[in-house]
This record gives structure tokens, C-alpha cells and sequence, in this order.
């Protein structure tokens, strides 16, 4: 859409007979149209449309029976011109206008009070579309249209001087691809676009799908009731265009007490991460990679997957980054997937070093506010295995998953007091091999009747 011209800021629009102080007669079929402005846009009391100003009178009513004075102001290469009106006549309580001189503001003053208004002549700006055609020599970034036909803008002057347009709202209508958040795809749309005026030439953002274009206006004439005038542009667009969108997906979340730095559902944090990366392109996208690399400016890819999914485990220490590229058949609109809540370009995936710490002392069978499963404390292990020995040797306990531990049972029922020993090996996700051995000082909380602890051993 273009952005260079200044839209209307309308507060209060209505089709006009009466309006307080100003009214119109002698209009026909078409009331004028009466448009009331902000007061922080503009200091003007009131915008007219009259629809042809031929044959239509302008009356101001008085407040206080004093005929109102009435001059002209516009504005001519930065320089305010005012001028006496011609022809008004005093009639009991209202000061009478015959012949309106279009496209000026008015000064009205009756006593020290003035009002402004602006008179816009519609028939001197009338809407006319013969043809409409695009023009694609920036099929990514920009799709603009040349119109044989006449939208010109329709300005008017604020008091200080500032040139301003009002907003015929041209539309244009066709169709796009919008990423729909509920279904997670891409859906077809329809947009209508809308334009202050034509005069400038019609731009936008190259649609996302193949679609037809029809030009329709304005909101005047809507406002008439009168028939809209249309073009359709008989050539179909086809896209070039291109977008995506992402997600990335933690798998096998863990929330085990004892791995430090799991970090839930988040990317990253202790190995290893084992992350779904889905890239949902437009249908334009012929081409698309997954890059992985070791610098957010992509400078050194280390991994490219050439496919919409890609299910990776991060087992190794260090900071990755990932992100979708897509480009159309002729390799012209490249564009980086982005991610669908936060809008990102690249995903930062930073795995932690390991660490492994046992502990030498727990409770089995005691009471819930007290630890009674004996596990390692530890963070990025992607290999381990521990065994657990009572004193003549005895393999009482064997785990792989370092979030597991061991509840003090062999064969199924809590072992004695005492001592018991353990063998840990592991590798860490920074490379390092740990081979730790230790023991084990079981104690027993004796129960009170009431169930909870008897503070004894």
C-alpha cells in the first residue's frame, strides 16, 4: 500500500442536510457529503464533498442575527492566500452563498468566532477506470500497476498551511497466502488493499499465490449509493514470490529433579537436546535447506538437510544455530523462514558442559520430606552407566539412565544398613570421560505410630 500520502483521520462521517451552522440546497439526489476531523489532525471545522457544486447554495446559520463575514483562503507554493467571497447574501438569520467557488477553504466569522471548512468539488476529481496492468520486474519485494483511468487525490489545505488528502479508499482486491496460527498452514485469503488515490501509481507486496486483480472504487460514490466503478486485470498473476514459516520442537522433555540444567521445553540446555525443526514454505518455494552452523551470520554451515523436517539430537558441547532458507525455480527470492510466535530468522541451540556429581549418603523407605532414592546429580551425559555393590561384592543395583537411581531394594526388599559401594563411568557432551568409584552410607529413619519420622537410626 502506498504509504507517501496522508489518509483521512475521520472522527464522526454522515451525509449532510442540515449541519448545525452550514447547509447545502439545490444538491439533488446526492446530499454532500459532511466529514468531521479529528481536532489533534487538523483545525478545520468541517470537510464538504458536494457531488457536482452546480446549481448548489452554501448557508451559514447565525447564532446571534449579525450577518457572518465570509473569505476565501488557499495556499499557492507554500504562500496563504485570503480573499473576500462574492455574491453572499444576508437573509433574517443566515448568510447565503449562490455561487460556491470549489476546492477552497472558507473562513466564516460571525462576531470574533470563525469557522473553517473546506469545499471539495467531487465532479472536478471524478472517478474513471478503462484498464489496469502490473508490473512484476521486482517479483520479491514489490508488484506495482499502472492505471489507464483518473484517481486523483483530492487535497485540502489545514489552516497552517499543511497539505492534506482525503481518502478516496480505491480498493484492491485479490487474493494471498495469510499464515493461519490455529491450523499451523498457510491459508488463502482474500485482501483488499486501499489506496488515498491513483495519481501516484498502485503498489504492494507481491501476493504469496497466483491470483487475479480487480480495482474498485471509491468511497464516495458508496456513500452516494451510486454504482462503484471496477476494473479486473484480464492477466492472472503467477508468483515468484516466496515465504516460510517455522517451528522448533524440544522432544522428550524432562523434568527429572536431579539433571541440572534440563531448562523444560527450552532449546537449550543440557544434552542431549533432541529437537524437531519443521519449515512450512509458500507454494511458491521450489527450493528449501535446513543450515546448521556454528555463528549466528552463517559464515561456517556445518550441516545443510534439504527437506521441510528435520529431527536432530544435540549431543555435543557448544552453540549452534539453525535456520530454513527457501527460493522459488529461479533462485531470485531466497528468504529465511521465520519462527511462527516469535518471528526469528535463526534458532540458537547452546548445549551445556557436562558435570557428574554422586552423593554418599541416603535414606531408603523414609519418610516423603526426605531424599530416599540414591542418583547422581548431572548435566549433558550422553553415556553412562552405573553398578552398585554391598560389601562381599554383590551386584545389587545396575542403571544406563542417569536419571535413574537406586531405591535401596535388592530383590525387592530395602537392603541393610551400612555401606555400599558404586562404579560410575560416563561421557560428556563436551568429550570428557568420567570413571568415578565411591560408597555408599545407607541410613534408616525409624518411623513414629503417627507414621512420621522417630528421629533415630
Amino acid at each position: 500500500m502506498n504509504k507517501r500520502l496522508i489518509s483521512l483521520m475521520a472522527t464522526a462521517l454522515a451525509l449532510l442536510s442540515v449541519s448545525g451552522q452550514v447547509e447545502f440546497t439545490g444538491y439533488g439526489n446526492y446530499p454532500p457529503i459532511e466529514i468531521t476531523l479529528s481536532k489533534n489532525h487538523t483545525s478545520l471545522n468541517k470537510i464538504y464533498v458536494v457531488y457536482d457544486i452546480e446549481g448548489v447554495s452554501m448557508t451559514f446559520n447565525s447564532a446571534t442575527g449579525e450577518p457572518a463575514k465570509w473569505e476565501n483562503y488557499n495556499y499557492v507554493n507554500g504562500t496563504r492566500i485570503d480573499e473576500p467571497v462574492p455574491g453572499v447574501r444576508w437573509n433574517g438569520m443566515a448568510t447565503t452563498l449562490d455561487k460556491i467557488i470549489p476546492n477552497k477553504g472558507y473562513t466564516i466569522t460571525e462576531g470574533t468566532t470563525p469557522f473553517y471548512c473546506w469545499v471539495v468539488n467531487y465532479a472536478d476529481y471524478e472517478l474513471e477506470l478503462n484498464d489496469m496492468f502490473f508490473n512484476n520486474e521486482e517479483p520479491c519485494n514489490l508488484l506495482t500497476f499502472n492505471i489507464d483511468g483518473h484517481g486523483d487525490a483530492i487535497p485540502y489545505y489545514e489552516i497552517n498551511g499543511h497539505r492534506q488528502v482525503l481518502d478516496r479508499k480505491i480498493e484492491l482486491i485479490y487474493n494471498t497466502l495469510e499464515w493461519d496460527t490455529v491450523t499451523t498452514c498457510w491459508e488463502q485469503v482474500e485482501v483488499i488493499d486501499t489506496f488515498p488515490a491513483i495519481d501516484q501509481g498502485v503498489e504492494i507486496t507481491p501476493p504469496l499465490c497466483n491470483t487475479f486483480f480487480k480495482l474498485k472504487g471509491d468511497w464516495f460514490l458508496k456513500q452516494w449509493n451510486i454504482e462503484q466503478k471496477e476494473i479486473d486485470c484480464s492477466n492472472q498473476f503467477v508468483t515468484q514470490a516466496v515465504g516460510a514459516k517455522t517451528t522448533a520442537i524440544l522432544q522428550d522433555v524432562r523434568t527429572n529433579g536431579n539433571e541440572r540444567d534440563a531448562n523444560s521445553d527450552q532449546l537449550s540446555g543440557s544434552a542431549p537436546r533432541h529437537i524437531i525443526f519443521t519449515g512450512y514454505p509458500t507454494e511458491g518455494v521450489v527450493y528449501r535447506v535446513w543450515e546448521m552452523a556454528t555463528d549466528p551470520e552463517f559464515e561456517n554451515i556445518i550441516l545443510q538437510y534439504n527437506q521441510d523436517e528435520v529431527d536432530y539430537t544435540f549431543d555435543e558441547w557448544g552453540t549452534y544455530y539453525m535456520r530454513y532458507v527457501v527460493d522459488n525455480a529461479e533462485g531470485t527470492c531466497r528468504k529465511y523462514g521465520e519462527d511462527v510466535v516469535t518471528g526469528e530468522q535463526y534458532y540458537t541451540i547452546m548445549v551445556s558442559e557436562s558435570q557428574l556429581e554422586c552423593p554418599n549418603v541416603f535414606s531408603p523407605g523414609s519418610t516423603k520430606d526426605v531424599n530416599d532414592v540414591w542418583k547422581v546429580s548431572y548435566k549433558s551425559l550422553v553415556e553412562f552407566h552405573c553398578w552398585i555393590f554391598n560389601r562381599w561384592g554383590t551386584l545389587v543395583c545396575e542403571f544406563t539412565d542417569p536419571s535413574e537411581g537406586w531405591d535401596g531394594k535388592y530383590n525387592g526388599k530395602l537392603v541393610d544398613t551400612g555401606v555400599y559401594y558404586y562404579v560410575v563411568t560416563a561421557v560428556g557432551s563436551d568429550g570428557v570421560k568420567y570413571k568415578r568409584r565411591g560408597d555408599i552410607t545407607i541410613l534408616r529413619y525409624k518411623k513414629g505410630a503417627d507414621g512420621t519420622s522417630g528421629g533415630g537410626y
